[in-house]
């Protein structure tokens, strides 16, 4: 499984490759009938299929990858119309039909690539149609993801309609990826329309991943801004338990020191106590499942730490990919770094040839003129001597046909060193633009060594505040678990004291599972609107309708009472006094 995964990932980078490259030779638009696109969809249906699991139905095995693609459209809601185009298309009979067409509509919607990450993103949900060791449950899936960035740039323009796509075979053609560099390349050299086409690729798919860190940087100030909503939720919880906790306390004294003073009748009514306090343990399993909400929040943090422990191993992941892709690039730069050095050295050498023959053909010039004025001279020679004697002419006719041939020597090579001048001015212009190329590439190659030195300060940076609030969220933990203590202790207090109250009075108590309104106001009760007993009547109140304080028989020190209560005793304390 694992040779499969990488044969299928070194086909995909072959295929993007010279998808690219042929795009970019016929202006980025692409038909169906292009052969590097067919080949590409080829392989792409090989790498969707690996590792899918076999479900079996009544008609027979069902091994297809339509299924997997199909729940894209749950996970994004903009691809619900590549969904529906297919499903609605008359002429797709078949599974692996509907998976083809998906497919090429994605491409032309140059969304592929989003579409396979959010799937990617979503192992769980791929786990029902994949093996564990398939290519799109392992790292080789997100790769490919990345490398299918780069096809945003194309300009597909596909027609479903009369293709065949239930009844095509997918066989790879590796006579496409056997051929040689030059051939790849035309057979053309590399022209600045080309090298324009490159910089706008190159920088589009820089565009995208800034996009993508934008979206990772918004994502993790998102999540700040929870964890300062959580912070600020676990304050004013603290905050009510410590108030909760006080008033408790004042009551605890309160109902103490009445306790001291009606000990004597707590004997008598013991039996009635011990009903109530039946009671009152169902309220106290009341308050332990509260607690077990409060554990369930807590746990609720802790897997939204596992989320941004998840984020964060994701964009390790993306690191070291370009941490490869660097390595990459180093030593492409070395070799170019080494061929522009015996490029000139290369060039040296036949500079000190040029200048070598330059002197050559000076002394093959001077000679010439010199043999010239010989000639001149020898004819008036001549001329003078054919009257005098033919004697004469004779042995001058000899040395004259040396002469000639000597000349027509010479200018043979004039001819040749002129020609091999030629082609080596020639050579020396090939050799700057060779170099001018390597200048180019080398300053783009730097460019991107800035920018991946960037995204490693970016990390640093989001490591940092990891630490952070990891440390943030212990501490968290930490008074979460204070504070369940100091509320267990409460309840523990708040359970004797109740059963002494309820053996002093006379009023019966409602329960808090009966009250869910307040009884004056009838406001729901919430975490911010707590519940309060009157201490005079028994019922349940909201703090702003119990915050009144008088001393009753029975409570010698002021205690709550509701408003109602309040009014009433003051109304019965006048008319005992006048």
């Amino acid at each position: 499984m694992m040779e499969e995964r990488a044969n299928l990932m070194h086909m995909m980078k072959l295929s993007i490759k010279v998808l690219l490259q042929s795009a970019l030779s016929l202006g980025r638009s692409l038909d169906a009938d292009h052969a590097p696109l067919q080949q590409f969809f080829v392989v792409m249906e090989h790498c969707l299929k690996h590792g899918l699991k076999v479900k079996k139905s009544f008609i027979g095995q069902n091994k297809s990858f339509f299924g997997p693609l199909e729940l894209v459209e749950k996970l994004c809601p903009e691809a619900s119309d590549i969904a529906t185009s297919v499903r609605n298309l008359p002429e797709l009979k078949t599974a692996v039909g509907r998976g083809r067409a998906w497919l090429y509509l994605a491409l032309m919607q140059k969304k592929l690539a989003d579409y396979l990450k959010v799937l990617i993103d979503n192992k769980h949900l791929l786990s029902e149609f994949y093996e564990p060791e398939a290519l799109m449950m392992e790292e080789e899936g997100m790769v490919i993801v990345g490398l299918l960035v780069g096809l945003n740039v194309l300009d597909a323009n596909l027609c479903l309609k009369g293709e065949d796509l239930d009844s095509q075979v997918g066989v790879i053609d590796f006579s496409l990826y056997l051929k040689d560099v030059q051939d790849l390349d035309g057979g053309k050299d590399c022209t600045v329309g080309d090298l324009q086409t490159k910089i706008d690729g190159l920088e589009k798919t820089n565009a995208k991943l800034q996009e993508e860190l934008s979206a990772a940087t918004d994502r993790i100030c998102s999540l700040q801004e929870e964890q300062q909503q959580l912070r600020e939720q676990n304050e004013l919880i603290r905050e009510r338990s410590e108030k909760s906790v006080e008033i408790t306390k004042q009551d605890t004294k309160v109902e103490l020191e009445t306790y001291k003073q009606t000990r004597q009748g707590l004997d008598e009514m013991y039996s009635d106590v011990w009903k109530q306090l039946k009671e009152e343990k169902k309220v106290r399993l009341e308050l332990e499942k509260e607690l077990e909400l409060q554990i369930g929040m807590k746990m609720e943090m802790e897997i939204a730490m596992k989320l941004l422990e998840k984020d964060t191993h994701e964009k390790q992941d993306t690191l070291v990919a370009l941490r490869q892709q660097l390595e990459e690039v180093k030593a492409i730069n070395l070799q170019m770094f080494h061929k522009v050095q015996n490029a000139e050295s290369s060039l040296q050498q036949k500079n000190e040839a040029i200048t070598s023959y330059e002197g050559k053909t000076n002394q093959v010039m001077s000679s010439m003129k010199q043999m010239e004025e010989r000639l001149q001279h020898s004819e008036r020679a001549r001329q003078g001597a054919e009257e005098r004697s033919h004697k004469l002419q004779q042995e001058l006719g000899g040395r004259v046909s040396a002469l000639q041939l000597q000349l027509s020597q010479l200018h043979e090579q004039c001819s040749s060193l002129e020609k091999e001048l030629k082609s080596e001015k020639e050579q020396r212009q090939a050799l700057q633009r060779e170099l001018q190329h390597e200048k180019d590439t080398s300053s783009l190659l730097r460019t991107e060594l800035q920018q991946v030195e960037g995204l490693k300060k970016e990390l640093r940076e989001l490591q940092e505040e990891k630490v952070e609030l990891q440390k943030v969220c212990d501490e968290q933990e930490q008074a979460l678990q204070e504070m369940g203590l100091h509320l267990s202790q409460s309840k523990l207090k708040m359970e004797d004291i109740k059963e002494v109250n309820k053996a002093l009075k006379g009023h019966t108590w409602l329960k808090d599972d009966e009250a869910t309104h307040c009884k004056q106001c009838e406001k729901e009760f919430s975490i911010s609107r707590r519940k309060h007993h009157c201490r005079n009547c028994g019922h349940i109140f909201c703090n702003t309708c119990s915050s009144n304080e008088l001393a009753l028989p029975s409570y010698p020190k002021p205690v709550r009472v509701c408003d109602n209560c309040h009014t009433l005793l003051l109304q019965r304390c006048s008319s005992t006094a006048s």
